[in-house]
């Protein structure tokens, strides 16, 4: 895949060029692309003059990045006590059934994204989903596909 570096080459004149906003810098191209592609990771470590490697383990060390891409639509499913207690399993096969993902996965047309996660903070609206930044809680497996329908409603007007 042939991309041009435009948006890389602003993100990195945004932070200086420097190492120090290493994490700033990927947290930017994560916002642009929705994760980090390789050949973008490959590009900022030759403009900061840092290893490859050094990048990977940064993005592979702090959960909020990704190497692989993600949907327009990321749906965050809690499966912390509280959620999992709730049935958030019941959420997660839900959305496996409307979607046709397992957690871990995007739709075919890069719209949606699943993720599990550990803990959303939303312990008092169990079981609880975010889809990009917006909570939603007390959900059925019915409630959520419901959501999911009008997301996707949403996108064919």
């Amino acid at each position: 895949m042939e991309r041009t570096f435009d948006k890389v080459e602003e993100i990195l004149k945004k932070h200086d060029y420097e190492r120090k906003n290493l994490i700033k810098i990927l947290l930017d191209v994560q916002k642009e692309y929705r994760y980090i592609p390789k050949e973008v990771v490959n590009y900022i470590a030759v403009s900061l003059d840092i290893p490859p490697a050094k990048i990977f383990g940064v993005a592979t060390f702090y959960a909020q990045f990704s190497l692989k891409p993600k949907g327009e639509y990321t749906v965050l499913i809690c499966d912390g006590t509280a959620c999992h207690m709730e049935g958030s399993m019941s959420l997660v096969k839900a959305i496996e059934e409307e979607l046709e993902i397992k957690p871990g996965e995007v739709t075919q047309d890069l719209k949606f994204s699943l993720d599990k996660v550990g803990c959303l903070g939303a312990c008092a609206l169990a079981p609880a989903m975010v889809i990009n930044g917006e909570v939603y809680g007390k959900l059925t497996p019915e409630k959520t596909k419901e959501i999911l329908r009008n997301l996707k409603e949403g996108d064919e007007r």
